[in-house]
């Protein structure tokens, strides 16, 4: 288990998950990880954010579409933390990317941006105040991974270089898998890209920690996602799933091996 107080910028530091059902996506990732939920008003009409939590810790976010996004599928959506996230969002643009909403204050919780990289992955830019992100993570039910498929993986590097400071690493992952590059942060890995598979768009993968993947998958599998791919192993890293919840949502479970020791 990994608890976190405070996140260095350019480290992934919250998820959340936009879906046409919140109250179903609640009842899924309830079910599936354990979650319980705080919902907290957002507006006069009724509607709420959802923080999913683990013995009262926060872990991740969900909340209903925006009216743009209605009629597409429900997306996972990963931010980053910044020291100041008006400088990081005028730095997107200079590097190509779009500023697609913000900088804006979420009341006392911090200040966001959410912007698109030249891929045309979507990404979050969170300046924190009273909400720092997740307070846990790389342990069940939490966000252990985070990793952007576009097609053209070193510009998509350079670019959260230049926006974020991050440093891009290549790894020879083996004949079978090729190059992996990894984003560091002060020596850390903290997020990674990959080459986009044919005929899915650019996005930000998101993996969650479980204890027991093929039991995780078929529990996933009962309460209605699908499986998009077969699981697979990877040496020193883990066993993978990749799944595509009721709404459509991509996400994918890791289970890490029992020597592993998060970054």
């Amino acid at each position: 288990m990994t608890k976190f107080d405070r996140y260095t910028q350019g480290t992934p530091s919250w998820i959340d998950l936009m879906a046409p059902d919140q109250d179903g996506a609640k009842r899924f990732y309830g079910d599936l990880f354990g979650w319980e939920y705080d919902d907290q008003p957002i507006d006069d009409q009724g509607n709420t954010y959802s923080m999913a939590r683990i013995e009262g810790d926060d872990v991740a976010g969900l909340g209903g579409q925006m009216e743009h996004e209605q009629g597409q599928p429900a997306r996972w959506n990963v931010y980053f933390a910044a020291d100041d996230v008006d400088a990081v969002a005028s730095k997107v643009q200079e590097a190509g990317g779009q500023v697609m909403a913000g900088p804006m204050d979420v009341f006392d919780s911090g200040r966001m941006a959410f912007a698109q990289d030249p891929g045309g992955a979507m990404f979050g830019i969170w300046q924190a105040k009273q909400h720092i992100g997740s307070r846990r993570a790389n342990e069940p039910g939490t966000n252990t991974w985070n990793e952007v498929a576009v097609d053209d993986v070193p510009a998509t590097a350079g670019f959260y270089r230049e926006v974020l400071g991050v440093t891009p690493q290549e790894m020879d992952m083996g004949p079978e898998m090729g190059t992996y590059t990894t984003f560091e942060v002060d020596g850390r890995s903290v997020a990674g890209s990959m080459s986009l598979p044919p005929g899915v768009p650019p996005h930000w993968n998101v993996y969650f920690n479980v204890a027991d993947l093929d039991a995780s998958v078929a529990r996933a599998t009962d309460l209605g996602a699908e499986a998009v791919a077969p699981a697979m192993d990877i040496p020193g890293v883990g066993r993978l799933a990749f799944l595509k919840d009721p709404q459509g949502a991509m996400f994918n479970l890791m289970q890490h091996p029992a020597d592993f020791v998060a970054d």
